[in-house]
This record gives C-alpha cells, structure tokens and sequence, in this order.
C-alpha cells in the first residue's frame, strides 16, 4: 500500500481544521500520515490540531510560539516528510475521495513521474453536492513541455490543493523561496520538472475553499504579475538554466508577462480602477521599457490620460445619439 505524508499549514482557520484533516485521514487504499503546523494562530486552530491528534495516532501536531510565515511552516513540513509520496494541504481546502489512491496509483505505474495533479472545485461549501469527476483518465508530459506550456501562457495551470508528488523528488528539488510569498508553489513546479515527468488527473482531486481571508486576495494585479516574473527569473537562474532552448523559454515567458500585464492593465482601465492600472503600466515599464513605445501600450496610456468618467460620458454621447429617431429623407417622405 502507498504511503503519504500530509503537511497542513494552519494560521487561523481553526474552524475548517477538522474538516480537512478529515478528508486526509478518510483516503482509501493509501497509508496516510498527517503533520499540522499551526502558525500561532489566534483562534482555536491550536486546540482543534491537538484534539485531532489525541484522537488519531496519524496525526502529529506543532504549534509555533510567534508566528513564522507560511514560506517557513511549508519548509519546517518538507523536512518532516519521509513517506513515499507527499503533500501540502491547505487546513481550509478538502481533499477529494480517492484522491491521494488515484495520485499514487500514476506514480507507481510511472517512475518518471514526480508530480500530478487534478482538477479542483472551488466552492465555499466542500463536498456540499458537488457532482465529482472521477475518470481515471490521465496525461503526462516530459518536464521540459511542461514547462515550456507555462513559459507561452505565464499561467500557473496547476491547483496546489491537487498536487500531490513523489518525496524523493520535492527532497532534491529543495524548499519554498522566501522571496516568493506567491508564486512559489509555481516555481517549486519548475524544479519537479527539471527533475521529472507531470502527470495531469482528469479527475477531481480536491475542493479549493472560496472565502474573505483566502491568501490570494492579498496578491493581484501588479502584485501578482511581479510575482510570476519573479517566479521565471528564479527558476531560469537556477535549475532552469541547463534545459535546451532555456534563453528561448525565458523569453518566451517574458513576453508573456508582459502581455499579461496589458490585458490586466486594460481590464483595470476599463473598470475605472486607475490606481492598478498605473501600477500595472509602470510594472510593464520596469520589465521591458519599449513596451513605453508600442503602439497598444501608448494607446493605453492615452486612453488613461483621457479619464475614466470623460470616456465615460463620451460613450453614454454616443448611445444618446444612437437612440436619437433619425430626420425623414426629404426625397422619400410623403405628405
């Protein structure tokens, strides 16, 4: 039987606590260990993660006395870990039934593969009548198109609630980067992928919670993009380097960026959100400053420069003009 490491962060989300470590301890067909951290939480996150420990000779609890950051609970978890197979679960996110089975099935069928992950459902009700996908269907891609396939979208296509991987790779692959408070799981993917195969589940692996506090909503926009070029440059500096074609994908992912980022930049401005789109235009600025010169891009700018309650009225003109009934043509009317 396949044995799993799970690690469960937790800062203040006592109240979903149980519900997660629940859906971990509940997996079928794999021998299960569960590791929670708890990050000097302020509720009762500490008080839950110890009763599900007294109650469950599986689960191992910690708690930290100040408060460490998510980067350093993830990396405390990756040197607990000496199962077969490993990952890292949210305490506010749901695995899926069968989900961790069906990973280790992959990768015990496949000992080139040191990733895979599913497909999520995000919802603030977990496994509240949800109908699951459970196809078995699977595709693997070699590293190097991997990555190549997030270098041509700047897109990390990967749900981290999903992802469960092979310890000996995220062992050699190494830690979570500090510097990259976001797109860090993205990057970690790019190390697996140096080292090994993806395998993609067709299935549903995982519930990703939707609520106010979910740590995504502290990075969008020019946050977020900053992030994910962050992400490239790290990885192309580093384990990156040595792929064929590396200078081309780097590039390729640049300009993607970049491209993102007038897509962003556009949606802003279209919204009236003139605050995230300067800073999506000075980011665009800061990564590639010929963008400052490309036909779009200035007509961005000068769309800004007009104003966002201008254009406004201006589009409201012209719907009034277009209502306006249209004069008779003097050579067809009638009397």
């Amino acid at each position: 039987m396949a044995t799993v490491d799970v690690i469960v962060p937790c800062y203040n989300y006592g109240r979903y606590l149980r519900e997660c470590v629940g859906s971990a301890l509940s997996q079928e067909g794999v021998d299960v260990r569960v590791l929670i951290i708890d990050d000097c939480s302020t509720d009762d996150g500490a008080a839950v993660g110890r009763a599900l420990a007294v109650e469950d000779v599986r689960v191992e609890f910690r708690r930290h006395e100040t408060n460490r950051g998510h980067i350093a609970t993830y990396n405390e978890g990756i040197d607990w870990l000496s199962s077969a197979y490993c990952m890292l679960l949210s305490a506010d996110d749901v695995l899926c039934p069968g989900a961790l089975a069906r990973a280790a099935a992959v990768m015990d069928a496949h000992p080139e593969v040191g990733l895979t992950h599913g497909r999520c459902i995000r919802t603030d009700r977990p496994a509240a009548g949800q109908h699951l996908v459970t196809d078995p269907g699977v595709s693997i891609q070699t590293g190097a198109e991997f990555v190549r396939s997030i270098c041509e979208t700047a897109t990390n296509v990967i749900e981290t609630p999903s992802v469960v991987g092979r310890t000996t790779v995220q062992k050699t692959a190494g830690y979570y980067r500090a510097e990259l408070p976001h797109a860090g799981e993205m990057e970690l993917w790019f190390r697996y992928a140096a080292r090994s195969s993806v395998a993609a589940l067709q299935a549903h692996q995982a519930f990703y919670r939707t609520h106010a506090n979910n740590m995504s909503h502290g990075y969008r926009g020019a946050r977020d993009l900053a992030q994910v070029e962050l992400a490239f440059a790290s990885f192309f500096a580093g384990d990156g380097s040595g792929l064929r074609g590396a200078a081309e994908l780097r590039a390729t992912a640049s300009r993607q960026v970049v491209e993102r980022i007038h897509q962003e930049a556009y949606y802003a401005l279209e919204c009236g959100e003139d605050r995230a789109c300067r800073e999506l235009l000075r980011l665009a600025a800061d990564l590639n400053p010929r963008t400052w010169f490309a036909p779009k891009w200035m007509r961005l700018r000068f769309k800004r420069l007009i104003g966002f309650r201008l254009r406004r009225a201006l589009r409201a003109g012209r719907a009034w003009v277009g209502r306006r009934p249209r004069r008779p043509d003097s050579r067809t009317a009638t009397v």
